[in-house]
């Protein structure tokens, strides 16, 4: 009896942690700290005419609610962009900190922040860490591919009242994992029935939470059904359909891959008229020569819309990119096509880019100069369903492309389907264990 009544102490004096659970390839590659920082990059390295933003990045530890509060009330700047990369933590503090970000109308987005200066060791390492935590900001690059927001990070995440999770990162989920510490040797069942009040107690605290961020019932009961030992990817359509990431059309920055053959990368995920689904969409530019480039179109293929057989890319009113015959290769259709460098100067200099899908019955005849079809060229309302991406990034990723491009040639080469070690596979997962 006498040791009961030590155990119900001990649960009064020593409250219940509960965590959203890793697993140890979700820590690898990350700091067992929350670290919050400013960065600084290069021009438009977080969208149009953004150069700074605040990384997050790290386990969510007991203490880390206090140090970003610390931080974000010290920052004059209160609408720079966070960019998240965590395995997750403590979900009480993820709570915390979400409540904290929403009081001050941040905006969220996956992204994983690394720092030259940490060339030498890991972006974990001490002494990158000390680089991190001093005063001031820190020169970083930023990156979508391979960020991870998951476990409780996608409670912190939902904080935000504008959150973008770009198509090639990644928000997970999973249910928690109560830790707590028991004293004496209570019998077993005492033990299960805390356990129990204590998760239903979670599950309603997890319910009002989501409620006050504006996000469907619907993930909560999605949450309870994944064990902790697994992770859930939200998808797409889920993104949407609970309300996290509600934009038709999320797409990446062009972003430099740098591969045997190195290109410029852009992904865009195209909503569905009903929101059920979304369509993967890849660009790739290539640098062929000093004069000419070369441009590939990558989709999922849509069973219903088989007969749409040619694709434009219009850059301005005078530059157009008319994409004929496909290649098939899986779910995906692949369109490659050569670029003249006035083309691509085109492409760099406009805003966003026109995409146009047209049926089989305005392919009949092509313009002989521009290789547009002249009824679009005078009604792009007709017979073409159109929409725009964006350039950011297009202009930087070029300039690194030519710098290894070979010189000028005096024909160009002929056109062949898919670039040397180009894949047309869309990567839109990242690896289990990001590097750091």
């Amino acid at each position: 009896m006498f040791s009961r009544l030590l155990f119900f102490v001990a649960l009064l004096l020593i409250p219940g942690v509960l965590r959203a659970e890793e697993t140890p390839v979700q820590k690898a590659g990350f700091a067992k700290k929350l670290t919050i920082y400013l960065a600084h990059g290069p021009p438009n390295a977080c969208g149009a005419g953004c150069d700074r933003w605040i990384a997050i990045e790290g386990e969510i530890d007991r203490e880390a609610a206090q140090r970003i509060r610390t931080f974000l009330f010290a920052n004059k700047d209160r609408q720079l962009p966070i960019y998240l990369h965590s395995p997750g933590g403590n979900v009480e503090q993820s709570y915390g900190i979400a409540r904290f970000l929403r009081a001050h109308k941040a905006i969220a987005r996956v992204g994983r922040t690394i720092v030259p200066a940490c060339s030498t060791g890991t972006q974990i390492d001490a002494a990158c860490l000390k680089i991190k935590a001093a005063k001031g900001e820190v020169e970083a690059e930023l990156a979508t591919r391979n960020a991870m927001c998951v476990s409780a990070c996608a409670y912190l995440f939902l904080g935000a009242t504008s959150r973008e999770v770009a198509p090639d990162s990644v928000l997970a989920v999973h249910n928690s994992k109560l830790m707590f510490v028991v004293h004496g040797h209570p019998p077993a069942q005492v033990v299960a029935d805390f356990r129990r009040r204590e998760m239903v107690s979670a599950d309603r605290d997890r319910n009002v939470f989501l409620a006050a961020m504006g996000i469907s019932h619907e993930l909560s009961d999605l949450i309870k059904s994944v064990k902790f030992e697994d992770l859930h990817v939200l998808t797409r359509p889920e993104l949407y359909r609970f309300g996290i990431d509600t934009r038709p059309l999320p797409e990446t920055l062009w972003a430099v891959e740098k591969e045997t053959r190195p290109y410029v990368r852009k992904i865009v995920q195209q909503k569905r008229a009903d929101g059920s689904a979304f369509r993967m969409m890849e660009w790739r530019l290539f640098c062929e020569s000093k004069d000419r480039g070369r441009l590939m179109f990558v989709r999922e293929f849509e069973e219903g819309a088989a007969g749409k057989t040619t694709v434009l890319m219009m850059a301005g009113a005078t530059k157009t990119v008319a994409f004929g015959r496909s290649a098939r290769f899986g779910k995906y259709e692949v369109w490659s096509e050569a670029v003249t460098s006035d083309t691509v100067k085109a492409m760099l200099a406009a805003p966003h880019l026109q995409i146009g899908e047209s049926p089989p019955a305005a392919d009949a005849k092509l313009d002989a100069k521009s290789g547009v079809k002249s009824d679009v060229k005078s009604d792009t309302k007709s017979g073409l369903a159109t929409f725009d991406i964006g350039t950011t990034g297009l202009d930087q990723g070029w300039t690194q492309l030519l710098a290894s491009c070979p010189a000028a040639t005096a024909a160009p080469k002929p056109a062949s389907p898919l670039p040397a070690a180009a894949s047309p596979g869309v990567s839109a997962v990242p690896a289990a264990s990001p590097s750091p």
